[in-house]
């Protein structure tokens, strides 16, 4: 019996380390960039300071903290070309190119920091412009790092560009963009201090196993 307790023990224990080591997971605070294929976003194959759209083209831009690009998060909402620059016209010489900014969720965002709105605009630009152009031709100002990477849009965020971040929660295309500091600080509390520790269970499940050793032995002795 102390044998089967102990091995029910065992495999607890491993659920939990498990547990516990993908809840650490490392993650990485960035702008990300999509293409728009029919109602799909794509991840981009360049970046915004190479890909050159064409005129009609819809590009997203979203904040979040991911893993990697398998698992980042997609901009959020309606991303129709006719309705974006329903208010932008043609021009002879120019392209226009639909652009979705979602600058992600209050739980993605470094401390201190609130993410605007989600915002969609209408860039008309040189029929050669890459999307980086056309992004700085609507959401000044920019700012990138030395290796020109794209750290901030419209400003955002202040400071900061591509840190790690430890414990990083696996992002989901469907979290709402506009979520209240409040919500996201339940969800925090959820997943961080909502549980008991794994030291916790580990000490309780511990002493639940001692004690049915103990009885045991106790109910050997005074059957014996």
């Amino acid at each position: 019996m102390i044998r089967r307790a102990l091995g029910t023990l065992l495999a607890a224990l491993v659920l939990l380390t498990g547990a516990a080591q993908a809840a650490q997971a490392t993650g990485y605070r960035y702008w990300s960039f999509w293409d728009r294929d029919g109602d799909t976003w794509t991840y981009a194959t360049q970046g915004p300071s190479t890909a050159r759209p064409s005129d009609g083209d819809v590009q997203g831009f979203r904040f979040a903290v991911s893993e990697d690009s398998k698992d980042a998060a997609r901009p959020t909402g309606a991303a129709a070309f006719e309705v974006i620059c329903a208010r932008t016209p043609a021009q002879d010489g120019k392209k226009r190119v639909a652009l979705v900014i979602d600058f992600g969720t209050a739980a993605d965002a470094p401390s201190g920091e609130t993410p605007p709105a989600r915002r969609t605009v209408c860039a008309r630009v040189s029929e050669d412009a890459t999307a980086a152009e056309a992004l700085a031709a609507v959401a000044k100002p920019l700012r990138y790092d030395t290796n020109a990477l794209l750290c901030a849009i419209a400003g955002y965020p202040e400071k900061g560009c591509g840190e790690q971040v430890s414990g990083a929660k696996k992002p989901t295309a469907t979290e709402d963009q506009n979520a209240t500091e409040k919500n996201a600080a339940e969800k925090n509390a959820d997943s961080d201090d909502g549980g008991p520790s794994l030291g916790l269970v580990a000490g309780i499940a511990v002493v639940a196993v001692l004690g049915t050793a103990a009885l045991w032995q106790a109910r050997r002795r005074r059957d014996g």
